[in-house]
């Protein structure tokens, strides 16, 4: 069975195991746009007025921030991995095992040459479990010369009632506020989300766990020393052309990401970050 279909106009990757679970992942930024655990709700937010003309990021999902996380650099805002093409190179169903891959690819091109003048090569793999997905981003180097970047897994998570939501994890831990550039340490045993929140933690050490009414979602990252914790609230949402006036109530993004240190890697060296998401 052919893996791939249309998607609001643009291909993408359909992975099922048999008791339900589905994740779906367009070709256009290797950007997962769906994940349902098997007899459960929607657990990743996608808005519904996402642009899906492939000439801008698609608003919601886990888009891939690479080789730059948002504008800290001189580069498009968050890199230019979100906005082209990606390769499918294989897709792979163990039943016995009951999960399912799928591997994709993106190589410097003339395009990314233009604005970032490093050979590389990045691989997003998506593996599809019961009640669990786990994404992981390789980037390696095969050219003669080093390079630094920074990236992210940009998770946009469906909640029920953003004010309704807990996260615990990140107690003691210290942050910058992208608003205001203040920093601090988090001094709450939970943190809920009442207002517009944009906060890179630094060195996590510990997994998080997403708490509603009724369900939890933990997060455990490998490879990314950073989260970020983001909730546009109702003034930016409104400012927001894909995203409707509400949509801030229903998601919270919890990003994996490598941001307060770039990483470096040296020619010949690769270098991976994983982000696993399990339902409770």
């Amino acid at each position: 069975m052919d893996p791939l279909i249309d998607f609001n106009g643009i291909p993408a990757c359909r992975l099922a195991l048999d008791d339900g679970s589905q994740a779906l992942v367009a070709l256009h930024g290797a950007q997962l746009l769906s994940w349902t655990p098997g007899g459960q709700e929607e657990r990743i937010y996608l808005s519904p007025d996402a642009d899906f003309s492939g000439t801008r990021p698609i608003r919601g999902g886990i888009p891939v921030i690479f080789p730059q996380f948002g504008t800290q650099g001189p580069l498009p805002r968050h890199g230019f991995a979100r906005n082209l093409p990606w390769r499918l190179e294989e897709v792979r169903h163990d039943r016995k095992e009951k999960f399912a891959t799928a591997l994709f690819s993106l190589s410097d091109s003339e395009v990314t040459r233009q604005v970032w003048p490093h050979p590389f090569r990045a691989e997003l793999t998506c593996c599809l479990g019961e009640g669990r997905l786990d994404l992981e981003l390789e980037v390696s180097n095969p050219g003669d010369a080093a390079f630094a970047f920074t990236a992210a897994l940009h998770t946009y998570l469906r909640v029920q009632e953003v004010e309704e939501c807990h996260i615990t994890g990140l107690h003691d831990q210290p942050y910058t506020d992208q608003s205001s550039g203040r920093k601090a340490r988090d001094p709450a045993l939970e943190l809920t989300v009442e207002d517009e929140i944009d906060r890179i933690y630094h060195g996590l050490k510990r997994p998080l766990l997403l708490s509603e009414p009724r369900r939890s979602l933990a997060i455990h990252m490998e490879g990314f020393p950073d989260a970020v914790v983001w909730n546009p609230w109702e003034h930016k949402c409104a400012a927001l052309d894909d995203m409707p006036l509400r949509g801030f109530r229903h998601m919270l993004c919890i990003e994996a990401a490598a941001v307060t240190q770039p990483v470096q890697l040296a020619p010949g060296d690769d270098w991976h970050g994983r982000q696993t998401l399990v339902c409770l």
